[in-house]
């Protein structure tokens, strides 16, 4: 809920955040920190914040011991969560499906607006937990009620219920679908545009397929007590804390009021956002090392920020600083996890390779998402296909082997390092809990919230059957109406694999908050299975890996629901119609932007829509899809080497879990390799400038702040990370109607746009992607046979 955007390529690992420290964010009267409970953790900052019990082979009711039975026996549960319910509270209002479906419509179509473009910017669902307050409210004041086709326009006060309602049918579906981005591929790398019906249907078959496996599996996943999904609770508490009498943290309650400190935080942002995004756009790309001697290309490469490392450590720009996340919403241990990798991989590792030239990298820039042929151009993937856009042999030997930028090679190479450490460090650090509470999934009594949602008419399972049905039979119909050289039966294995994985990863997201994605496993399976074929490595992909991670999406929409004690019926007709619509206007946005964008996804695209997203997407189809893996990391091939990045992110944790067990208060206990080799998931296109100053100001929030002045911290932090998202995404689009749109972009051409303020970093070897060594004319670069 804190934050929706969409994972990219190779991301296969979502950082967690804190079970405990998120869960207390608004519910502060219980300092987890000092607790004594023996059923939890102790937090500081370092600790996952997940409930611990002495003997795990005890019985699995054993955790409702000592504990009253109306209340969790879980301490971050009780102090977020309230354990009383009324069902006369009004929920499914004409008001409630209003509000939500407008936020259905505006927030994904300001995500998918805002996705094609760098930097960009989130619109988190707490913008519409927020809003929807005062918009409820103001609808009770204002209008009469009458009924309208039996349906009471104005039943009374907005309610806690309603406005769980609205907030859920806002996010559900606010991040960019994934399916989305192989539209744009077709279109941009395969000259493949197929028309609304192909479209609409993929996205909607890919969307909510997941959402009738999710269904299926909350008897395992919802609705057992030790199925926490800890990063709800500060969602819950927040809502709690919205509807209270008054203010329910700690400390003073003087102050301003959270809905008028957005406000005045929104209008901040939005303001300021007009220097780096169009008076002063410098402050965004500050490269300023670059600026003083722009022709040197070893000093561009490091302190560059669009082709370079960043290492001059600071912008100016929150679009830029949140680019891959709010560095609000994320506790500090898992941000100073992220800073280590960072700085390792890519300020000591990247730099060492670079220059060594592994792989041939000084004929390229040291950064980019696209992929290079051996004249050091970017790979024109036309030349190695056929008329049907499958790969030609011959033409490939006869143009060029696939080159990679030196982050881009190592970003894989960590994709692979996490999905080996994620598996092994949630069997060795959580083995016990996830035991114990996965037997508790299966035979623990139900806890209050389960026994206050029961009264409620339960979805019947044939609903979710019906949802499955349907939208099979829409994929089925998109892989043979059209020409996408995708077999059925790899469709079908596609959902096999995600159907055996929505268990194990719920159950582990459940308890830890960290998320094995299928994407890289994905890849793999269909790029040796069936190499040739973008397209269908592409539908094979987002079949096999969204399905899975929408199904763990709705999920965590279910337990919300479960907490906040909305009735069943009322979560899936909101989930279902908010996903359809949320889908279908993000095909119309990105439609209209592909029509009316002058040179969309272009790398010099004038506004910033230069696509980094779909180019990685479309660099991983050529990849794995055309190219195939065998071509690029089997052994004797020019990538074998990032394979043994599996059997590091193995290893790495087995080290962790050693010496912990030798010196367990030491600083190991801090270290998370699956979060140091993930969480640096989105270089490229992201690259020092996202990552430093997202640190820097983590630290600032969520470490000191949050220790010296925890009582502003719980009553303000998320607030501001709304209203800081809210005002860029606003002021953004002001800005690209009003004043870039229009005239054809000719409005100060000469003036504001020509000064040196808006023009000094384009003038340096990074921004020209000027590499260390240039080659000759009709040089070439890389083995002399592939």
């Amino acid at each position: 809920m804190l934050h929706t955007a969409r994972v990219i390529e190779r991301s296969s690992f979502l950082p967690p955040m804190s079970a405990a420290v998120e869960g207390k964010a608004d519910a502060a009267s219980l300092d987890l920190e000092k607790s004594q409970d023996p059923n939890v953790a102790v937090i500081d900052d370092g600790d996952v914040g997940v409930p611990e019990f002495d003997d795990p082979n005890a019985d699995p009711d054993s955790a409702m011991a000592g504990v009253a039975e109306d209340d969790s026996p879980y301490p971050e549960v009780r102090s977020a969560v309230a354990n009383t319910d009324d069902p006369t509270i009004l929920v499914s209002t004409v008001r409630a499906w209003t509000l939500g479906l407008i936020w259905a419509i505006i927030i994904p179509g300001l995500n998918q607006f805002f996705f094609f473009r760098y930097p960009s910017v989130t619109v988190t669902g707490i913008v519409a937990q927020l809003l929807s307050l005062p918009l409820g409210r103001l609808w009770f004041r204002l209008l009469p009620n009458v009924k309208i086709f039996g349906l009471e326009l104005n039943p009374g006060p907005f309610s806690i219920k309603e406005h769980v309602l609205v907030t859920i049918m806002a996010t559900v579906g606010a991040g960019s679908a994934y399916a989305t981005d192989i539209v744009a591929v077709q279109r941009v790398y395969y000259n493949q545009t197929y028309n609304f019906s192909f479209q609409w249907l993929m996205v909607m078959s890919t969307q909510l397929i997941g959402f009738s496996i999710g269904g299926i599996a909350r008897r395992f996943l919802v609705q057992p007590p030790s199925m926490i999904w800890p990063a709800n609770l500060v969602t819950c508490a927040l809502f709690n804390t919205l509807h209270a009498t008054e203010y329910a943290g700690i400390g003073e309650r003087g102050g301003y009021s959270r809905e008028r400190f957005f406000y005045i935080a929104f209008t901040c942002s939005a303001f300021w956002y007009l220097l780096p995004d169009y008076l002063f756009t410098a402050l965004s790309y500050f490269s300023w090392v670059c600026w003083i001697v722009p022709e040197n290309v070893a000093v561009n490469q490091l302190f560059g920020v669009t082709h370079g490392l960043g290492m001059g450590l600071l912008t100016f720009d929150w679009a830029q600083i949140a680019y891959i996340g709010s560095p609000l919403a994320t506790p500090w241990w898992a941000e100073a996890n992220v800073a280590a990798g960072f700085v390792f991989f890519f300020w000591i590792m990247t730099p060492a390779l670079y220059f060594s030239n592994t792989w041939y990298s000084k004929y390229m820039t040291i950064s980019s998402t696209h992929s290079f042929d051996n004249t050091g151009k970017y790979y024109d993937v036309t030349r190695i296909l056929t008329a049907d856009s499958t790969f030609d042999e011959e033409s490939y030997q006869n143009y060029s082997p696939l080159f990679l930028s030196t982050t881009f090679a190592l970003s894989y190479g960590l994709s692979f390092a996490s999905i080996t450490a994620t598996i092994t460090h949630a069997f060795l650090f959580f083995r016990k809990q996830i035991w114990t509470q996965s037997r508790r999934a299966m035979h623990e009594q139900p806890d209050i919230h389960a026994r206050l949602i029961a009264v409620y008419p339960q979805v019947p399972e044939w609903w979710y059957a019906i949802i499955f049905v349907s939208m099979f039979v829409c994929g089925i119909i998109v892989i043979e109406v059209w020409d996408t050289k995708f077999p059925v039966q790899f469709f079908i294995l596609a959902l096999v694999i995600a159907f055996l994985y929505i268990i194990p990863i719920g159950m582990i997201q459940a308890i830890t908050n960290q998320q094995v994605g299928l994407n890289v496993i994905t890849e793999l399976i269909i790029g040796y299975a069936l190499p040739g074929h973008p397209i269908a490595m592409m539908m094979f992909k987002t079949w096999g890996y969204i399905t899975m991670a929408q199904a763990l999406t709705f999920t965590s929409d279910f337990k919300l629901g479960h907490y906040m004690k909305i009735p069943p019926r009322s979560m899936f007709h909101a989930q279902v119609v908010a996903t359809i619509l949320a889908g279908t206007v993000q095909l119309g946005v990105q439609a209209w932007m592909f029509t009316n964008i002058e040179g969309m996804c272009d790398s010099e695209q004038k506004d910033g829509f230069t696509c980094p997203s779909t180019v990685v997407f479309g660099t991983a189809s050529i990849i794995w899809g055309v190219i195939g893996p065998a071509r690029q990391f089997s052994h004797g091939q020019i990538y074998y080497a990032l394979t043994f990045f599996f059997l590091i992110g193995f290893i790495c944790p087995l080290i962790a879990w050693l010496i912990s067990l030798k010196w367990p208060n030491s600083i190991i206990r801090y270290i998370n390799f699956p979060v140091i080799f993930s969480g640096t998931g989105l270089i490229p296109p992201a690259s020092a400038i996202n990552y430093v100053p997202w640190a820097i100001v983590g630290f600032i929030f969520q470490y000191v702040i949050r220790r010296r002045h925890f009582a502003w911290w719980t009553k303000y932090n998320y607030v501001l990370s709304a209203a800081m998202d809210a005002g860029v995404a606003i002021s953004a689009v002001l800005i690209f109607f009003c004043l870039q749109y229009p005239r054809n972009g000719t409005i100060g051409l000469n003036t504001i746009q020509a000064w040196w303020g808006n023009t000094v970093y384009t003038n340096t070897a990074d921004w020209n992607r000027t590499p260390v060594i240039s080659l000759p004319v009709n040089g070439t670069f890389g083995p002399k046979t592939w």
